[in-house]
């Protein structure tokens, strides 16, 4: 199942999220707290190698990324 990192109150991170639903998707959210800047850091350096949100993980095709254009256009390419 495709999980998504990110915060509330982030606009790209909203951007994906209005996609995935638009897409029917099913997703895990992983909230990480924008003021809890270490365990954000910690978090996100440790899977992704970026303390940057959104991230989103596609366990099924193997797949970590960043950007959320970039994100939309995944999902569009494997998702629609």
């Amino acid at each position: 199942m495709l999980e998504l990192y990110q915060f509330e109150g982030c606009p790209f991170c909203s951007k994906v999220r209005q996609r995935m639903t638009e897409l029917h998707l099913d997703y895990i959210i992983r909230n990480v707290p924008k003021d809890a800047q270490e365990k954000r850091e910690e978090t996100l350096l440790k899977i992704g190698g970026k303390a940057q949100v959104p991230f989103l993980v596609d366990p099924e095709r193997d797949v970590k990324m960043y950007e959320s254009d970039d994100i939309i256009d995944y999902l569009n390419e494997n998702y629609s």
